[in-house]
């Protein structure tokens, strides 16, 4: 019978990006909620900037959970998507 490692590990390598599509998809999410996307008409979309916090918090999460478990390229990835949601965010809410 497989150890919970061992289905761990061949479930890992059966889905391949799955975790680094989530981390861009989360990430995405910030950003339409930053008003940071473009709508397809061209116009720039309002900010939720509760939202947006959400999404942050939610990737902040998942860096803290994961910790250590992480190739350094997954690592990586969230470390980047979550400095540049962070800074933008703070530029949004910064009183104009």
């Amino acid at each position: 019978m497989a150890s919970d490692e061992d289905r761990a590990a061949k479930a890992k390598d059966s889905t391949p990006g799955l975790f680094e599509g989530l981390l861009v998809m989360l990430s995405s999410a910030g950003l339409e909620s930053l008003g940071e996307v473009a709508t397809p008409e061209g116009k720039e979309p309002p900010a939720n900037l509760a939202q947006a916090q959400y999404m942050i918090d939610l990737l902040g999460v998942l860096q803290e959970k994961t910790q250590g478990n992480l190739t350094t390229g997954e690592a990586g990835l969230l470390e980047h998507l979550l400095f540049d949601l962070r800074m933008r965010y703070l530029k949004k809410a910064e009183p104009s």
